[in-house]
């Protein structure tokens, strides 16, 4: 091979032992001749060196005509035969000799495995120990000292080498291999370093190696102008010999040899079903696997035949290995599981990009004698690795093989195509232009207009405006021919040095703005791998509830993958997982992939290293801290969360609650679910519901009405208002389609066994079953709450607090003289009561009679425990609505005469009123300082409260408390005015029960004498009871067949709607892997719009848009509207008719200076106010975006970390100021008239400030135009 003095781009099909000894002269100045190459290689280099032509610069290049690459399939990295070699000067020898220069050798590889193996091939080979002469870079790991000559390395870490130096210079050679493959960051290092060999770069010599590309194409796009033409570079071919490989498709498999009859029939109708043009969802249907298997299975009768024809009588069978492409990780579990469930002689090995090393080592292994190896690979195996012994799959390497596409022979050469097209035409461009921008180089679109495939200059135009959207290039551009360009910003020149998405540097960088740097990081990483959190086979609820766990009450995957990472770290520093097994046990039990979580942590300690340069330092945390500390640096996280990922904005329609509560049969939508298609007689199977559900948590009941069940999990009394994690648990069954099946027995055969005209009526009766008292009782008609409603003698009542559970919500129980005679008669009845301890150990939910001391005077009270803590029970005494903790041995049963009267004791929650946004920044939803003036008022006196409404066993009230001179104080005024709490409306619910108390009420007696029995007749009752015994699992055959019950689901799940204009008119998903992939409404008050945001988006070939990671802000009243203000690059505000009001925001891009029309539309969000918002505000959001870019800017990087932690701690106060500023006042929404269109605003009324700076600068954050208002 000849390597011209100056730069020689050469194409080879060649491997790693031909690549060791062709750079091997660069190291001892002699080049070896491979003896399969022959006397033609000699040849070639000896005409290149005669042919040598003086060009302009430094320039001698070589063009063989008729040259080109061998079709052979022996060019992988990894495929190593053993040559014999010779060596001969050369002139690259001779230059080397001449001028003393010292070889710095590079050799790209595509993948990390890559790369690394065949470095430690190399080292191994020759005896030398990795890392010093031979090593290799990865963007995670760095083996190599100063010493090292030959780095083998990926192409991503080698384009951020040449990217940092802009320059190839700091190496001598540069081997790109596998340039085929045309990814976007190979077809950027041809664009980078072709345009470098040009300028500042001649001397480097670049080498381009595969065994499928168009050698030609390659050769006229390096080639170089002289002063008569063009003068093309050097193309040699490296004679491979390969061995035959025989294919075959799905058309031929029932006719080459003696296939199973079953596999026969399934391609057979899988041809009648499948079209074979037609192009459908990508997905291997389970007919396919079947198919595989049995192929497989049919290879020793294949093998058996052949060894009789060639009259090989040898007993032992010599199997060859079978190399199976699979699509991905999920493919190759499942075909791993039915290769495993035959029970073969078979040695099945996953191959796949997060292979372990050891992993790796044992697929090129040798087989044990007399079985077959079977390799599962994804493309990793197609051109990273390859494994000598196979000859089925990807075979022809060391002998013959055969090739089994299992796809129609028509649709292989009708529909795949012969070359994929290059990612530089599909692939998102912003990492590339803003790499070109830091190289500084030329115009991003007249450069990219010079790659091998170049991108359309609409595609090139579109990233920079999304560039600018992002904050990575300035908005205002430099002169009018130069539109579609920007000056790199900080932000942008940070996003070149990190290896992750760009949104994802962003919240790096916004992290460091706000002082969150080290979670932001933590987050980032995670985002950048794989997923760490596990799906374990049929464990998709629990995985579920694992990461509801992690995320706590933020309703978001960034916090909740923040939370696991620090999970895991907490155990490493207690020593708890200090061997192999521990930590596969933790992985296990809290549903995460342990390999993946480590390599989360390489990337982060790397990430960190990194932005250190840029002196971004991660603060050591606190020794002490609060939980308002905490509360405030997860809103301020989120925040940012919220800024990284502008504009992946969505929100959530409004329910219809007057339809849900119907739906729902009135029931309390956060215990609540409902489940469709119930057999007849449904309630027999009660048990095997309750069975199904078990996985998602406690059930209480389960009603029945009609062909409908609602089933209610038990809610712990001190829990606060919120949809249970169980009613999630239970729509995410539904959502991920896990069948709801009943064994049950024909209605015919029900029926016989209940003789009557009653029995007619059995069918679909209402019947409601307590499970925790284990009842089965018919109920005609539910009167729910109004049931409740008799033991409410007046709207007023005295009532003593017992038990806070928040701020507005408490238990307690009533002091007027007829509810304190009632106690005190419950009291002489157990005092007279011969208590008996409990029959059975007891279980949580189940009802007793437990000790409690008053006063010094000890006594026994009826008790529902909460929680067993060893030898120990948590206990709520239903009474009067405290708890307590009391030995297990100390519960008494409780006596029969007891257990039907009504629980005394009584749930408030104080109406009209949610969190201000100070507590919901500063708490979990109230702020300690809420929490201590709340229980100042409410606790030690009595308090009168005023009833508003019942709402599922809940009475809502206003508080009373007399508070000296002043008369009755209201405790909710109390709360507003002093910030902690907003008025708020009542739900639908409350409002309707608020309408039926005022009635009842008015005319007590007369409601009583009206109001209907609900407990059926006993004959009915009695009916049931024979049912249930007659079939039960005892007394029953066997049913006959299978019912499959549709839900459950909750007619309160919210859906999501997109904020962006392109989005608006779309069917918008939430990944189901996500957390809010189930939303529920519960009937709170006030329902308003909420901030959805999203890490990533993507849509689907129908158009469907699919949101991925999110996080849902917290319910603060215009929060949305003031994060969509506060990280636009630009906005308009709309204005009322009078002039006198802002309605609303246009977000967006803006307008382009010279054509009027909007840069990004896509992109444009109209938000409508439902919060009054006015100057003062838009000022307060500039003045933060001001703060902001004192950190986004060059200076930062050069101030001290006292006044950069003075920057920080303004921005985070500034924002809490913004969001924490007394409660605005909540308006009617007004949309627009003119939606998505700018430049609706009179000119004279804008103010632009940043016409008071002489010069806008660089910056991330532009100041907002502000619009006067009329008096």
């Amino acid at each position: 091979m000849s390597v011209c003095k100056g730069a020689a781009i050469t194409k080879l099909s060649i491997t790693d032992q031909e690549l060791l000894g062709f750079v091997q002269p660069f190291l001892v100045t002699r080049l070896p001749v491979l003896e399969n190459i022959g006397t033609e290689y000699a040849k070639n280099y000896r005409q290149a060196e005669e042919q040598e032509v003086n060009v302009a610069g430094d320039y001698q290049l070589v063009y063989k005509p008729g040259s080109s690459l061998a079709q052979c399939e022996s060019s992988d990295s990894t495929s190593i035969p053993i040559w014999k070699c010779k060596y001969f000067d050369m002139p690259t020898a001779k230059h080397r000799e001449k001028h003393s220069m010292p070889c710095n050798i590079a050799v790209t590889q595509p993948r990390k495995i890559s790369a690394s193996s065949l470095a430690r091939w190399i080292s191994k080979e020759r005896s030398w120990t990795l890392g010093e002469f031979v090593g290799y870079q990865l963007s995670l790991e760095n083996v190599s000292t100063k010493e090292t000559r030959l780095l083998y390395m990926t192409t991503g870490v080698l384009l951020q080498k040449i990217i940092s130096a802009k320059s190839l210079t700091q190496f001598t050679h540069i081997f790109i291999d596998e340039v085929h493959e045309r990814t976007e960051e190979i077809d950027f290092l041809l664009l980078v370093t072709r345009k470098l060999l040009c300028t500042n770069s001649q001397s480097v010599k670049i080498i381009l190696m595969s065994a499928s590309i168009n050698s030609k194409e390659l050769a006229d796009y390096f080639a170089l102008p002289v002063h008569y033409g063009m003068n093309p570079v050097c193309v040699f071919k490296v004679e491979g010999r390969p061995f035959a490989v025989e294919e075959y498709y799905l058309d031929d498999l029932k006719d080459i040899f003696d296939f199973q009859l079953y596999c026969v029939n399934l391609i057979t109708s899988f041809s009648k079903q499948l079209h074979p043009q037609s192009l459908g969802e990508p997905v291997i249907k389970r007919t396919m696997y079947e198919v595989a298997v049995s192929l497989i299975q049919s290879f020793d009768e294949f093998e058996k035949r052949s060894n009789r024809e060639k009259k090989n009588l040898s007993d032992l069978l010599e199997r060859g290995s079978v190399l199976v492409f699979l699509p991905g990780l999920g493919e190759i579990r499942y075909m791993h599981s039915r290769l495993s469930d035959k029970y073969q002689r078979w040695q099945v090995y996953p191959l796949h990009a997060c292979a372990t090393l050891e992993e790796q080592s044992k697929v090129f292994s040798a087989t044990v004698p007399g079985y077959r190896k079977v390799i599962l690979a994804t493309n990793i195996a197609e051109s990273s690795v390859t494994v000598p012994d196979v000859k089925y799959g990807r075979a022809g390497r060391v002998s013959k093989g055969y090739c089994y596409r299992l796809i129609f022979k028509d649709f292989w050469a009708d529909c795949i195509p012969e070359k994929l097209e290059p990612e530089m035409l599909h692939c998102p461009l912003g990492a590339t232009v803003l790499k070109l921008k830091r190289l500084d180089i030329g115009e991003p679109k007249a450069l990219l207009a010079a790659a091998l495939s170049p991108p359309t200059v609409d595609d090139v135009e579109r990233t920079i405006v999304q560039l600018k959207e992002l904050g990575a290039l300035t908005t205002c551009v430099q002169t009018e021919e130069n539109l579609p360009d920007g000056e790199l910003t900080f932000l942008g020149m940070v996003l070149t040095q990190l290896p992750v998405d760009l949104h994802l540097g962003k919240l790096i960088v916004l992290g460091h703005v706000f002082g969150c740097l080290e979670e932001c990081l933590i987050i980032a990483a995670a985002l950048s791998s794989r997923n760490f959190f596990a799906v374990p086979f049929k464990k998709h609820v629990d995985a579920y509830r694992k990461k509801m766990f992690f995320a706590g009450n933020s309703r978001s995957d960034c916090i909740a993958i923040l939370n696991a990472f620090r999970a895991w770290q907490a155990c490493k520093a207690k020593g708890k997982l200090r061997s192999p097994m521990e930590e596969l046990e933790w992985a296990r039990s809290n549903c995460v992939d342990i390999n993946k979580i480590k390599e989360v942590a390489e990337l982060f300690h790397n990430l960190k290293r990194r932005v250190r340069a840029f002196n971004m330092h991660v603060k050591a945390q606190p020794s002490a801290v609060d939980q308002e500390y905490v509360c405030k640096q997860r809103f301020i996280l989120q925040v940012v969360i919220a800024g990284a990922f502008y504009p992946n904005y969505c929100t959530f329609g409004k329910c219809n609650e007057e339809i849900a509560m119907k739906d729902l049969a009135g029931k309390d939508p956060k215990t609540t679910v409902m489940l469709k298609n119930m057999p007849p007689y449904g309630y027999i199977y009660h048990k095997q519901l309750q069975s199904l559900l078990r996985q998602c948590g406690q059930v209480k009941s389960i009603s029945y009405n009609g062909s409908r069940a609602f089933v209610e999990f038990s809610r712990n009394p001190k829990e606060i208002f919120k949809v249970l994690p169980e009613v999630y648990l239970a729509v995410k069954m539904s959502q991920l389609k896990i069948p709801f099946e009943l064994s049950v027995h024909y209605p015919e055969d029900i029926r016989r066994q209940v003789q009557g005209a009653a029995a007619a009526g059995l069918e679909f009766l209402r019947v409601n079953v307590d499970c925790q008292k284990q009842t089965v009782e018919p109920v005609e008609i539910s009167f729910g709450d109004l049931q409740m409603s008799k033991m409410i003698s007046s709207r007023f009542l005295s009532i003593r607090v017992t038990e806070i559970v928040e701020v507005g919500h408490f238990w307690g129980y009533r002091t007027d003289e007829k509810n304190i005679a009632v106690l005190q008669a419950l009291s002489a009845e157990i005092d007279y009561q011969n208590l008996m301890d409990l029959a059975v150990p007891p279980c949580v939910d189940v009802l007793c009679m437990a000790p409690f001391t008053y006063l010094g005077k000890r006594g026994y009270y009826r008790a529902h425990v909460l929680y067993i803590h060893g030898d120990r029970a948590e206990v709520f005494f239903v009474d009067y609505g405290n708890r307590s903790e009391v030995p297990l041995n100390k519960l008494k049963e409780i006596p029969s005469c007891l257990q039907g009267l009504p629980f005394q004791a009584l749930e408030f929650k104080i109406c009209k009123m949610c969190p201000s946004a100070r507590s919901l920044v500063c708490g979990e939803r109230w702020s300690r300082s809420a929490s201590q003036r709340f229980a100042s008022l409410v606790s030690g006196c009595t308090l009168l409260v005023e009833v508003y409404s019942l709402v599922h066993g809940v009475l809502h009230v206003d508080v009373f408390r007399h508070w000296g001179h002043q008369g009755l104080l209201s405790v909710r005024d109390v709360l507003i005015e002093e910030c902690h709490a907003e008025r708020a409306e009542e739900s639908y619910k409350s409002q309707q029960s608020h309408d039926l108390l005022k009635e009842l009420f008015l005319d007590q007696a007369k409601e009583e004498e009206q109001m209907p029995v609900v407990s059926a007749g006993q004959e009915k009752k009695h009916l049931i009871e024979r049912l249930l015994n007659c079939f039960s699992e005892k007394n029953s055959e066997a049913p006959t067949h299978k019912v499959t019950v549709f839900g459950p689901f909750s007619p309160y799940q919210l859906k999501c709607y997109g904020l962006t204009k392109i989005s608006q008119f779309r069917n918008v998903l939430i990944h189901k892997d996500s957390i809010n992939s189930i939303v529920v409404n519960f009937g709170a008050e006030d329902p308003f719009q909420q901030l959805l945001v999203a890490t990533n988006v993507s849509v689907t070939a129908a158009g469907s848009v699919i949101l991925g990671e999110t996080s849902l802000m917290p319910p603060i009243h215009g929060l949305l509207a003031l994060l969509s203000m506060l990280f636009a690059p630009a906005i308009e505000l709309r204005v009322d008719k009078s002039g006198r009001y802002f309605t609303g925001v246009l977000c967006g891009l803006g307008l382009s200076q010279t054509s009027g029309a909007p840069l990004l539309p896509a992109n444009d969000m109209e938000v409508t106010f439902d919060v009054h918002f006015g100057l003062e505000d838009i000022t307060e959001i500039n003045s933060l975006r001001t703060a902001m870019n004192k950190l986004l800017c060059e200076q930062a990087v050069h101030s001290g970390q006292e006044q950069v932690a003075e920057l920080q701690e303004n921005v985070r106060q500034k924002l809490l100021l913004i969001c924490k500023s007394k409660p605005r006042d909540i308006i009617d929404p007004t949309w627009y008239e003119n939606p998505y269109a700018w430049n609706q605003v009179d000119s004279q009324r804008i103010i632009d400030e940043s016409e008071k700076q002489h010069e806008r600068g660089n910056f991330v954050y532009q100041p907002h135009k502000l619009v006067l208002l009329n008096d």
